[in-house]
């Protein structure tokens, strides 16, 4: 703004915008900037005139919803596009944008990314800043998934109202909304009720925000017209009606209306008596259950890239099925077609058979549940370097506990065979005391290398004369953990080395 430029602001909902537009008017009161808001809530009358001004360049900050996007909203000159909750926004949406102006900076907010838009900053194609530090005072929502059962959400609801609070109850079919007004009113007589959805008119929705945020009324029924954005602090319980029916970054954006404040909050999201539940459903609500820290969103939506998986980076769709190979190889199988278009030889690098003796697996003591374990697996076949590993073992350790030696070994295995396949080599095997590990040809690494490691290592390291060459390294017998860690360490200062000659 202080260039000259003006600033527009795309929320999903009309709620969110009048929040925003509250919010920059009293932040930017002092400042000597005209801030308006486009949205359903203003008279036809008022927003010809505020278009009018637009155009003139007399509003530097415009707060709007899709109605930004029409095509009689004209800027003078447009600097910056903030688009707030971008993954409420679908594909032709974000053409528009696109379309708007080439030369205009775009910075999206989002706590879930869609996986499309995940992925593309994933491999690149956009940049991406997390913030993880959460505002001073505030605590994790306590999460809860259960089958719906009215005395539970009698207590929840009852024991909100008596330290004050007030609690958003989701139902999501507008339809059935006024029946079930009347079933939370004879459940819990003395708490008040009100009713708001996205197909209200536009003067009953304001009136029933208002008087909420003013806690006139203590229970909100409510559509998922809550999911974005809004702000009010008193409120410090969710509960969601039918919470299988809704995607994993809808959960979790529901979940962000509680616990805004500095009291704990609790989120309540249930399902249908004896109601069972489709494998894809149990997974969003697993991740929703297991992920409650501060800044999970992030993670939340990796976890949705892989249930649904990254989407058609140049079509329509934003999300795919990518299940099958998991995100890691898919990421890989894309890089190498990438390449291939562009005329590019993807590198050739050997697939390296490690054949150690060392237990190396997951033991169901340690992960008890079948997809989280072949999830782990996937994982730890995908690691490609040392910052990989690390990744692994640091998720492991905070998801579930001290990693046990036989899972060790499962990764420090898959890290050999990824540095073994960096260096060129076929083959790393164990025969009793020695280990070998056959080149791919005598090119494949530089006679200076060899030099200097088998000089630092005289005592437990020699090289044959065959072709191709085959390292060998004298070991302990029966000592999975030590044998690996030796071939893990010969192998890293291989590579240091190689990196030294290449630069050098």
């Amino acid at each position: 703004v202080m260039d000259g430029k003006q600033v527009a602001v795309l929320a999903p909902t009309t709620i969110l915008a009048q929040q925003h537009y509250s919010t920059f008017v009293s932040r930017f009161g002092d400042f000597p900037f005209t801030v308006q808001v486009l949205s359903r809530f203003r008279k036809p009358g008022e927003q010809k005139t505020i278009l009018k001004e637009l155009r003139e360049g007399n509003v530097d900050v415009i707060i709007g919803t899709h109605r930004l996007l029409s095509k009689d909203v004209k800027f003078r000159d447009l600097g910056l596009l903030i688009v707030d909750e971008e993954q409420r926004f679908g594909v032709g949406h974000k053409e528009t944008i696109k379309r708007m102006k080439k030369n205009v900076d775009v910075l999206t907010l989002t706590a879930t990314p869609i996986p499309r838009t995940l992925h593309m900053s994933m491999v690149g194609i956009r940049d991406i800043s997390v913030i993880e530090t959460p505002p001073e005072g505030r605590f994790p929502v306590q999460t809860y998934v259960t089958e719906y059962n009215d005395s539970l959400i009698r207590d929840a609801i009852v024991r909100e109202i008596q330290r004050g609070g007030q609690v958003y109850f989701v139902y999501n079919h507008v339809k059935r909304m006024a029946r079930m007004a009347e079933r939370l009113r004879l459940l819990v007589p003395e708490v008040r009720v009100a009713v708001a959805h996205g197909q209200m008119n536009e003067a009953s929705l304001e009136k029933v925000m208002a008087s909420f945020y003013e806690h006139e009324s203590d229970l909100l029924l409510c559509s998922t017209i809550i999911e974005n954005g809004l702000d009010i602090p008193n409120v410090n319980t969710l509960i969601v009606y039918d919470s299988d029916c809704f995607g994993l970054s809808q959960l979790y954006q529901l979940r962000g209306r509680v616990g805004r404040s500095h009291r704990i909050a609790y989120a309540y999201f249930t399902y249908r008596k004896d109601k069972i539940l489709n494998e894809s459903a149990e997974k969003r609500l697993q991740a929703i259950k297991e992920f409650t820290e501060f800044g999970a969103g992030f993670k939340i939506a990796m976890r949705d890239l892989e249930i649904r998986g990254a989407g058609n980076l140049l079509g329509a769709e934003q999300h795919g099925q990518m299940a099958a190979v998991g995100y890691d190889m898919y990421c890989k199988l894309l890089s190498e077609t990438v390449q291939g278009l562009k005329g590019e030889e993807p590198p050739k690098q050997p697939e390296t058979v490690v054949n150690i003796k060392a237990d190396a697996y997951i033991d169901n003591s340690y992960i008890s549940e079948e997809n989280h374990k072949i999830r782990m697996y996937k994982r730890i076949a995908a690691i490609d370097n040392l910052s990989d590993k690390n990744d692994v073992e640091d998720e492991m350790t905070d998801r579930f506990g001290d990693i046990p030696i036989p899972t060790c070994n499962l990764i420090r295995i898959a890290y050999i065979r990824a540095l073994a396949s960096s260096l060129k080599m076929t083959e790393i095997s164990q025969r009793g005391r020695e280990v070998r590990m056959k080149m791919q040809d005598s090119s494949a690494v530089a006679p200076r290398t060899v030099m200097i490691l088998l000089n630092e290592n005289r005592k437990v390291l020699q090289m044959g004369s065959s072709h191709p060459p085959v390292f060998r390294l004298r070991v302990k017998e029966g000592e999975g953990p030590e044998t690996l860690e030796a071939v893990q360490n010969v192998l890293e200062r291989m590579e240091h080395l190689q990196q030294n000659e290449s630069h050098g």
